[in-house]
């Protein structure tokens, strides 16, 4: 048995959904809202979740916040959503769910940051405390250590320990090798407080993608424990996109994490769905999950001056995303379903028959004619504007959805 596959027989109970033992990798995300506004953060868990986030997480910070918890789990369960909630702890966790047993049941996990639960010997006091509060509750915690936040007590220790002992390691050597330590002793620690190993689960998160996967694969072959991928802070735009796959990426391919989070940083008024669907994105392009119908579009080229091939995929993909949570309520599959729009003559017609359904648009001095292939085969050609377009094609999916795949009897 491969350290991966020893690490990956524990399995963790998160509310409905299972974290390592197997289980598919989870999608997790964050909300951005004041967690005391009940409404909005409610408003924001359930667009977070239809858009594919099987767990949440949201800040309890004050008092405001860990008073709110319960009615912002009533408003998604009256709303019949049961993505589990996560409650995020800093300096003041072990207060805020003695003082709100409320707020300590109504959290499907706890996630504690071992570098600011406290200093001296209150550290191990106060996180001992979480742990104890969600042994009572039959609660999970992450134990999620940031390399911005580290127990600086450690990395003193460790810093003097390189220098003392001549060992000759980098600063971020003794920094990786600090990050793993605590996530381990807490561990240990969190073992002593009751917890078993399967309520259990851990993250050492940076931002530099090179410094994530060498950390993880250390940490892999030390812990048997579920681990959370993710950097710290990935960025906005697609240079969040970027480091965050080429990070977590690797490491799925090579069979190590068993959740992920995304964290990338929205634009003024961008949309908190955006690193859901990016973190989906991500395990499907490795083929590890379907979540949602692909859209293989053409990039354009020379050949492809019209617009009209990127106005279609840009509403086919919309559609799709938009259709998503009701498909998935009525229909087994409807997730894996392959899509294309193509712009020309040369790659359009053998990707469109490659895909469940597929339109190729004319190129530059190509007939005014848009063939579209259903499973192979020639089905139709469509004429017309983009909006006579888009209308068409999204009845020939409708269609394809409801005759194709096997209604749900639950």
């Amino acid at each position: 048995m491969t350290d991966v596959e020893r690490r990956r027989s524990v399995a963790v109970r998160v509310g409905n959904v299972q974290i390592g033992g197997g289980a598919p990798v989870v999608v997790q995300s964050m909300t951005s809202t004041d967690t005391a506004d009940a409404e909005t953060t409610a408003r924001q868990c359930l667009e977070l979740a239809q858009a594919g986030s099987e767990l949440v997480r949201v800040t309890v910070n004050v008092p405001e916040a860990a008073r709110a918890v319960p009615e912002i789990r009533k408003r998604l369960d009256d709303a019949a959503c049961a993505v589990p909630l996560i409650g995020d702890f800093h300096y003041n966790g072990h207060l805020l769910l003695r003082q709100f047993p409320a707020c300590a049941s109504a959290l499907a996990k706890y996630r504690i940051n071992p570098g600011n639960v406290g200093h001296g010997a209150k550290r191990d006091e106060q996180f001992a405390a979480i742990c104890k509060i969600a042994v009572e509750n039959g609660k999970p915690i992450r134990i999620g250590v940031n390399g911005g936040s580290l127990n600086q007590e450690l990395v003193t220790a460790k810093m003097a320990e390189n220098t003392d002992r001549g060992l000759g390691l980098s600063s971020q050597e003794v920094l990786d090798e600090c990050m793993i330590l605590s996530a381990l002793q807490s561990t240990e620690l969190a073992l002593a407080s009751g917890l078993r190993t399967d309520q259990i689960v851990i993250s050492c998160k940076v931002s530099q993608p090179n410094e994530l996967i060498a950390v993880y694969r250390t940490l892999a072959a030390r812990t048997e424990q579920p681990l959370h991928l993710g950097l710290t802070e990935a960025g906005m735009g697609i240079k969040g996109l970027v480091w965050s796959a080429s990070a977590i990426g690797v490491l799925l391919h090579e069979g190590i994490g068993d959740t992920i989070r995304v964290s990338l940083t929205p634009r003024p008024g961008g949309d908190r769905r955006d690193e859901v669907i990016a973190a989906c994105e991500l395990l499907q392009a490795l083929g590890m999950r379907s979540f949602a119908p692909s859209v293989t579009a053409c990039p354009g080229c020379g050949r492809t001056t019209s617009t009209t091939f990127q106005e279609l995929a840009e509403r086919v993909q919309s559609y799709v995303r938009e259709k998503m949570p009701e498909w998935k309520r009525q229909y087994e599959g409807a997730e894996t379903m392959r899509l294309a729009v193509m712009g020309c003559v040369v790659n359009g017609p053998g990707e469109s028959k490659a895909a469940n359904i597929g339109i190729s648009l004319p190129g530059t001095g190509e007939s005014p004619a848009c063939p579209v292939y259903i499973d192979g085969q020639k089905f139709t050609t469509l004429k017309g504007t983009s909006e006579e377009l888009a209308a068409a094609f999204r009845a020939l999916i409708d269609d394809y959805v409801a005759t194709r795949y096997a209604r749900r009897t639950t």
